[in-house]
């Protein structure tokens, strides 16, 4: 493990350089003992696959101080998988509409465009962390068979609630944004809504399942969501 200042007002603590499930839970484990602490004087907190960035008040807190009161926390709180996680079920309609990468991903590795779903609705994954826009939740656990590259050319659009794949994650596009992303798929779920507390479906350490609907269920789905 390093601590070291990533800026005149942030720390970060490395656990490691590799995405692990194990990295990760003491990332977590670090992050969760931070919040329950309430501290006013630490301003945010953002957990990677195997480091935390913490930003503080640097008028009320030092590197020092900071850097030792969080190698306390770390030896108080062992890290370990979270029993009490949070699953969360998506839906995701799997038809070629929203999947237009479908037929890649499934050349890719040799199998078939089913394959791909039934692969991708088997594994269990868990948030490693939000980044690259509001919501956007970067999944763990993609089945081995489904690695796939991104995009050599980003899409300029991709729809929200979008479903992709790269590399060895998997993700939800929570917005309209670009994207490079193979997509396989769309939930009818909104990921993100700002007027929500909290405005993102997903948060670090959640397990998340994917499974299988229809067109018809997509729309009824849709609807309900937006009420």
């Amino acid at each position: 493990m390093k601590i070291v200042a990533a800026s005149d007002s942030s720390l970060l603590v490395e656990f490691g350089n590799v995405i692990s499930p194990e990295l990760h839970a003491r990332v977590l484990a670090l992050f969760h003992a931070l919040l329950a602490e309430h501290d006013p004087r630490i301003r945010n907190l953002h957990p990677g696959y195997a480091s935390l960035l913490i930003d503080f008040d640097v008028m009320q807190l030092s590197h020092v101080e900071l850097s030792v009161h969080v190698r306390e926390l770390i030896h108080a709180a062992p890290a370990s998988r979270n029993a009490s996680a949070r699953a969360v079920e998506i839906p995701v309609c799997y038809d070629a509409e929203f999947g237009p990468d479908l037929g890649d991903v499934a050349a890719h590795n040799e199998i078939s465009v089913e394959d791909v779903t039934r692969l991708h609705t088997s594994a269990t994954y868990v948030v490693y962390f939000l980044g690259f826009s509001p919501g956007f939740a970067y999944l763990g656990g993609l089945p081995g068979k489904l690695r796939t590259p991104r995009l050599a050319t980003p899409r300029t659009r991709v729809s929200a609630g979008s479903v992709g794949i790269a590399g060895e994650q998997t993700g939800v596009y929570p917005v309209d944004s670009p994207g490079g992303w193979r997509l396989i798929g769309r939930t009818p779920r909104r990921m993100f809504d700002a007027s929500a507390s909290p405005p993102t479906r997903l948060q670090p350490g959640d397990l998340v399942r994917f499974t299988a609907i229809d067109r018809a269920s997509f729309d009824k789905m849709r609807l309900e969501d937006l009420h």
